[in-house]
């Protein structure tokens, strides 16, 4: 009654495709294998049974003593706060008798030991953390873990964290329920199930790997130029083509700062979530988003394995390098963001599931959505791809072409261009290097100070402009005469207001 009375609370009415398979045969005990898409409620497939198992479990045997009996492993710093913040709610109604901390809140892992010597009933962190833990005796599962969760499993072994779930599994009890969680199989992902599931149950909801042409529409502009690109968007920005919240993706974070750059040009707040910043700091940036501080988030994908220090010669270089990013930053999937109304692809996916999983952004339960991805003509090789592997039952592509007439925002192109000139390359250098600057006058020795100052919390905000370049005040404003006369009754080409 206490699981059912936080499902109401939250407002989850009926259970979604996944939920509805998986939640009964994980009660029933059962190893699952469960691959379900981006936004389809994985989190509270798994959550409900293993708080199901836990309350069962305390109250079948009053006198058993404190222990954790459930470990959920995340693949990155982000995720792993959003999943405790998730099964805290699922458990509030039970919160004195179940326990739930994630290792992800702190970065200090010194802080995080006391925690853990009160014996919680859930730990949530990625395998990195968690194994530190285990060696330094501040945590223990050979003797009581019941429950073993691998949330986003592929993104696990592509983050790099494939050695330390191999160790990681030394330190469990012989016999444990296992459930992982994916939103794509792939070979290697069959090579961790051997390790971690004992006879499972293969989970596959019937559903597309994206929401259908009624729920979440996707477009296509092929530019011709790199300053086609900034112009498309700038238009749509600007005039405010674009209602809603959004999500711009790039390769690279050289490329989010640079876009970031341009768009203050134009007087349109944005921030970056820069993974060379502490996950603390990064966690900030989402929730001021989802509190609807600000309208647009620059990001880029965790495509890629985490490269890590060799031993030898070179371990210098390679610690300076791996401290430059950090191994558990990933936004592309897993992470909620909420109200999203748009995703753009700023620059083509390398890979059809880095698309998945960025549109994947939008349109999650039942709400609309549209994605738009931008095209250089040599991006249009992997665009194909991506057709062609989402191409709908007729063969008809699900990416259409947005009905983008160029022409009729040429009069915007002299001053796109202008923005581009000033936003050089030493602009963004100096844009990177005074971010991490600022973040560290908003660390956690502020936090009383703030507690005591509640004003004073506006320093705090991420989408301040940055201003390396010199920024022209004249951007901010489009005169009448510049606007379409096709878009003359929608553009609304006002100055943004902070909020």
């Amino acid at each position: 009654p206490v699981l059912l009375q936080a499902v109401a609370e939250l407002g989850w009415a009926t259970p979604t495709a996944i939920q509805a398979q998986a939640i009964p045969l994980a009660l029933e005990g059962r190893d699952l294998l469960a691959r379900a898409r981006t936004g389809s409620g994985k989190t509270g497939a798994y959550g409900l049974p293993l708080l199901h198992k836990l309350l069962s479990i305390k109250e079948a045997s009053p006198a058993l003593p404190q222990a954790v009996r459930a470990l959920v492993l995340v693949p990155s710093a982000e995720l792993g706060r959003q999943v405790g913040h998730t099964l805290r709610q699922l458990s509030a109604f039970c919160a004195r008798r179940l326990r739930v901390v994630d290792l992800c809140s702190q970065s200090d892992p010194a802080a995080q030991r006391p925690v853990l010597m009160e014996q919680p009933d859930v730990v949530v962190g990625t395998p990195g953390r968690v194994l530190a833990h285990l060696g330094g005796h501040s945590l223990s599962l050979r003797h009581s873990l019941e429950l073993l969760v691998l949330d986003e499993a592929d993104l696990l072994l592509s983050f790099g964290f494939g050695d330390d779930i191999k160790a990681l599994l030394c330190h469990l009890p012989k016999i444990y329920q296992a459930l992982l969680v994916s939103a794509t199989f792939n070979p290697e992902l069959e090579a961790l199930q051997e390790l971690v599931l004992h006879n499972p149950v293969l989970v596959l909801p019937p559903e597309p790997r994206l929401p259908g042409r009624s729920q979440l529409q996707q477009f296509q502009v092929r530019c011709g130029t790199e300053e086609d690109k900034f112009l498309v968007l700038v238009a749509l920005l600007q005039l405010r083509l674009l209602r809603g919240r959004a999500l711009l993706f790039v390769g690279s974070l050289a490329r989010a700062f640079r876009l970031k750059l341009f768009l203050e040009q134009f007087g349109i707040p944005a921030c970056t979530l820069n993974s060379e910043l502490p996950a603390a700091s990064r966690c900030h940036v989402i929730s001021q988003f989802n509190r609807g501080l600000y309208d647009f988030i620059v990001a880029t994908d965790e495509e890629g394995p985490v490269e890590t220090p060799q031993k030898g010669k070179g371990k210098a270089k390679d610690k300076g390098k791996a401290k430059a990013q950090d191994p558990e930053y990933g936004v592309a999937r897993g992470i909620d963001f909420q109200n999203v109304s748009a995703v753009i692809n700023f620059d083509v996916p390398p890979t059809v599931e880095s698309y998945i999983h960025r549109v994947g952004r939008t349109a999650r339960g039942d709400n609309p959505g549209t994605a738009l991805t931008l095209a250089l003509p040599e991006e249009h090789e992997g665009l194909t791809r991506i057709e062609d592997a989402l191409a709908g039952e007729n063969g008809q592509s699900m990416l259409q072409p947005y009905k983008f007439c160029m022409e009729e925002i040429e009069s915007l192109r002299y001053r796109c261009r202008d923005a581009m000139r000033s936003v050089t390359k030493q602009a963004v250098k100096e844009a990177r290097l005074r971010e991490i600057r600022d973040e560290l006058l908003n660390s956690e020795k502020l936090k009383a100070y703030f507690e005591d100052n509640p004003r004073d919390l506006n320093v705090l905000r991420h989408d301040k402009p940055l201003h390396p370049a010199i920024v022209k005040p004249h951007l901010r404003n489009v005169p009448d005469y510049l606007v379409p006369p096709s878009l003359r009754g929608i553009a609304r080409p006002g100055p943004r207001k902070r909020k």
